[in-house]
């Protein structure tokens, strides 16, 4: 699979995720999150970047259980919560989120 962004071919995996972590940008990501319905605010900005700064200290994308506790001990309580995470990337907001930052699928996601 390919995403052509400004008149550059990148290369996905069958599920959608970047084969080359290094191909990443903001228009990578604007692109990724329009094949998955979603218009990218300032919200969803704030949580990429989060995961973005968790793989970069960790080496691993984050599981929902580790994002919703990262979100919470950066972000506060009120956006440290899978109801609030599951309204800005839904159904696997930790798989979409990690595919839209430009990383590898969590482990534990399906």
């Amino acid at each position: 699979m390919q995403l052509v962004v400004d008149g550059k071919a990148i290369e996905l995996d069958k599920e959608g995720f970047l084969v080359n972590l290094l191909d990443w940008n903001e228009a990578v990501a604007r692109s990724l999150a329009q094949n998955e319905s979603i218009s990218l605010s300032d919200a969803h900005w704030e949580i990429i970047y989060l995961v973005r700064d968790f793989y970069k200290t960790f080496q691993i994308s984050p599981s929902m259980r580790a994002l919703v506790k990262r979100t919470e001990q950066t972000l506060g309580s009120e956006k440290g919560k899978s109801v609030y995470l599951l309204q800005l990337f839904p159904v696997s907001p930790a798989k979409l989120v990690s595919k839209i930052a430009g990383l590898p699928k969590p482990a534990n996601c399906l």
